[in-house]
């Protein structure tokens, strides 16, 4: 598709009082490395929200260093703080390394359609809000 972002666009949706989604910026040594956009959906049945993963993208310079890893870790701190039940995202199903990657996470695909795969996340700190009654 074509890319229709401006940064007009970014500074309303994104970096407003009243943001649509929110993005974490990750760095080393003072250089971006990658960014994650992200935004809360709510299930009316399990009367939790749960985090849905828009964007995760790490520089090519900064793969394997742990970025994308500590930004995943970050936003499983985040979830648990708004009592999410899991974090979920799609990944293209050719892009082997990013898989590789969500699966040593303990992600899981729960649906493919073509080259899409749904995955779902439920890291060890939100296990306590899927128990959680009230």
């Amino acid at each position: 598709g074509v890319l229709r972002v401006t940064e007009e666009k970014l500074l309303d949706t994104l970096f407003s009082p009243h943001p649509y989604s929110y993005v974490l910026f990750a760095s080393c040594a003072g250089t971006e490395a990658g960014f994650a956009v992200y935004g809360f959906r709510y299930s009316s049945f399990a009367g939790q929200p749960s985090i849905w993963l828009d964007d995760l993208y790490v520089n090519e310079s900064y793969r394997s260093c742990g970025v994308g890893s500590r930004l995943m870790h970050h936003l499983a701190d985040i979830a648990r703080g708004h009592r999410c039940t899991h974090l979920g995202w799609t990944a293209d199903a050719r892009n082997v390394r990013g898989l590789e990657f969500y699966h040593r996470l303990g992600a899981q695909i729960t649906m493919r359609q073509g080259h899409r795969c749904f995955f779902q996340w439920i890291p060890s700190n939100l296990l306590s809000n899927l128990l959680r009654t009230t």
